[in-house]
């Protein structure tokens, strides 16, 4: 009952409070930017929603990862970027206008595209033996968790922006210890999988999160970008809302064991994150 709870009622509450904390940081130019900067948006949107995805399943058909594995990497990547992602860019000095704004279009376009990757992930890895999953309720359920909130959070932006920038940061703080919280209890919870795959488990999500995050910074260099956009760029390309991959696992699929991977993300992921940061204060882009 204990655990109904948590996965129904409490996992995807302080969720929403966090998507709630976002929709805070968010303003309805952040969304218009798209047509002010189509190239580079568009550019970054092709990074997430359709070159990470390819890159996880690369990996883990390479590394032959374990069912569980890829499709934990697989929701991972299908995930949008958080608000992680703006923090790290804000700390780079990196374009952080094109980083609040991927962060936002890519929420909205994942609650559409995440579950179509899932499900056809879960069918593929699992060779047609995957277990009961509903498009719609996935659907549903990530309307419910991630856009609503986002939407009140923006709308209370509007009415009282004071309120707004005093209470996002305190969201976001609540973000990263809820995400702390998080990976400790799948850890224990899953510790048999954790052990058994260790070190692999490491040497993919480092691999993914390296990978993704030199990616981002190619895609730059190859479309003549800034090194500022660069930065940026790699940075949403290579930071993932961890959080939300493993609510997907956890409460929507009912399958923890695909939320180890998201999990360890959790952590690895700021490796990517910090090394652009050291990089562009070390030359001052």
């Amino acid at each position: 009952m204990q655990e109904s709870v948590f996965t129904a009622i409490l996992l995807p509450l302080v969720l929403a409070l966090i998507m709630f904390g976002m929709g805070l940081s968010l303003q309805l130019a952040d969304f218009a930017r798209l047509a002010k900067m189509p190239k580079i948006v568009i550019t970054g949107l092709c990074g997430q929603l359709i070159l990470l995805p390819l890159l996880a399943f690369g990996i883990a058909k390479l590394f032959n990862a374990p069912e569980s594995v890829a499709i934990g990497m697989m929701i991972l990547a299908a995930c949008p970027g958080g608000t992680t992602s703006n923090l790290f860019a804000h700390l780079a000095k990196a374009n952080l206008a094109l980083s609040i704004t991927l962060t936002a279009i890519t929420t909205v376009i994942c609650v559409f595209t995440t579950p179509w990757i899932i499900a056809w992930s879960m069918e593929y890895f699992t060779q047609g033996d995957a277990k009961q999953f509903s498009l719609l309720q996935t659907s549903l359920g990530l309307v419910i968790i991630t856009l609503i909130p986002v939407t009140i959070g923006m709308i209370v932006r509007s009415k009282a922006v004071a309120f707004a920038l005093i209470a996002e940061p305190w969201f976001r703080r609540l973000s990263i210890i809820f995400m702390v919280l998080l990976i400790i209890k799948i850890s224990y919870d899953e510790i048999d999988m954790l052990i058994a795959s260790f070190p692999d488990m490491y040497l993919l999500t480092i691999s993914l999160n390296l990978i993704a995050t030199a990616m981002g910074v190619f895609l730059a260099k190859l479309f003549l970008f800034s090194k500022k956009d660069g930065v940026t760029l790699g940075i949403e390309v290579g930071t993932q809302n961890a959080t939300l991959a493993i609510l997907i696992a956890v409460s929507l699929i009912e399958e923890p064991s695909y939320a180890i991977v998201a999990g360890t993300y959790g952590v690895m992921m700021y490796l990517g994150a910090t090394l652009l940061v050291f990089y562009a204060k070390r030359n001052k882009i």
